[in-house]
């Protein structure tokens, strides 16, 4: 059962096929005024950036999409930071199968002596991003950044290493503060606890892609064998779709349990949250409302809507300083998709 404050998660419309091989197409009653207001976001000045793509999945079928000139559904996009919620599916994978338990402490090489501050960290601080350590998560300046570094200088080849190297700036659990290095923390246990880089690969295929058909979902590894889970997932849009809806239809598909009961709520439940910011774990909030959200660099989104059984994804590339724009009018095409 879903916490008291969320807004409960509907079932799989039983006479719709479940999206595993193919997405159902549906036309909405107000489609022309759909395509009318993608024509608008589309058509955003050049300050806003490039939308390759938006797609739009309500009761179980895709009943808006529309994909920039040259662009189609079959071409990759990045995830950035959205796969930080794939990492969130990945942790809960271990959690069905009782080899983590989120409470525990987080068995990092490094902090292992009981001198180290750092071994108090558990497995729930990490997915919050409360653990306390170091990291400047910023992306533009290369002198004080800690994520640029890491994902394109020295510490691209053991990422895990470079975030679990930083020291303790705040006490485990009373501080928090986004950061890439968290996730790739994460990912360097998930290849440890599954046997390695190949288990590891085989572990994402087998539990995660193949049961909900994300057949084009690509992980980059690092040269350690970590899954780089900060930032590094290639996919179509139907597939960040199919990977949103296993969230919406609280962690079952087709019938079977993917997920750990409670694992979606885990994700969608407030942990941090200021006048900026709505934090869960490794997925962000829509403040006053049920929604929730997969996001990354360059307006990236997976947009999930429990009140109104939808999934939107966009792909593109709009600059931070610019995407509040693209997120107005997509909000404008989901008022008009939920106003019946």
């Amino acid at each position: 059962m879903p916490r008291p404050e969320l807004h409960p998660l509907s079932q799989h419309p039983a006479t719709v096929p479940w999206p595993t091989s193919d997405w159902s197409r549906a036309t909405h009653p107000a489609q022309p005024e759909i395509e009318q207001a993608l024509d608008d976001l589309f058509d955003l000045p050049h300050p806003h950036g490039t939308t390759y793509a938006v797609l739009i999945v309500q009761q179980g079928a895709v009943i808006a999409e529309r994909y920039a000139a040259g662009a189609n559904p079959i071409y990759f996009q990045y995830s950035w930071s959205m796969a930080k919620s794939v990492t969130h599916a990945l942790v809960g994978l271990l959690v069905k199968d009782g080899r983590i338990d989120i409470n525990d402490r987080a068995p990092v090489q490094e902090w292992l002596s009981n001198d180290d501050p750092r071994s108090a960290i558990t497995w729930d601080q990490l997915l919050k991003m409360r653990s306390g350590l170091r990291f400047n998560e910023d992306y533009l300046d290369g002198q004080v950044s800690d994520v640029i570094p890491m994902l394109m200088g020295d510490g691209r080849f053991d990422t895990g290493a470079f975030a679990a190297a930083m020291p303790l700036d705040h006490p485990p659990g009373t501080f928090w503060s986004y950061s890439s290095g968290t996730t790739n923390i994460i990912c360097r246990l998930l290849r440890d606890l599954t046997g390695g880089p190949t288990e590891m690969l085989r572990f994402m295929q087998e539990r995660l892609f193949e049961p909900i058909g994300m057949s084009s979902a690509t992980p980059r590894f690092d040269n350690s064998g970590t899954f780089i889970g900060s930032s590094f997932l290639l996919a179509t849009p139907e597939d960040f779709a199919r990977f949103g809806y296993l969230y919406l239809r609280d962690g079952c598909w087709a019938g079977r349990r993917l997920l750990p009961e409670g694992w979606v709520d885990y994700a969608r439940t407030v942990s941090y949250r200021d006048p900026e910011y709505t934090y869960g774990a490794h997925w962000w909030l829509a403040p006053d409302s049920p929604r929730f959200m997969a996001s990354g660099y360059d307006g990236q989104r997976i947009l999930i809507d429990p009140a109104n059984d939808l999934v939107a994804v966009r792909c593109g590339r709009t600059a931070v300083d610019h995407v509040q724009p693209i997120w107005d009018a997509l909000d404008r095409v989901l008022t008009i998709v939920t106003a019946g």
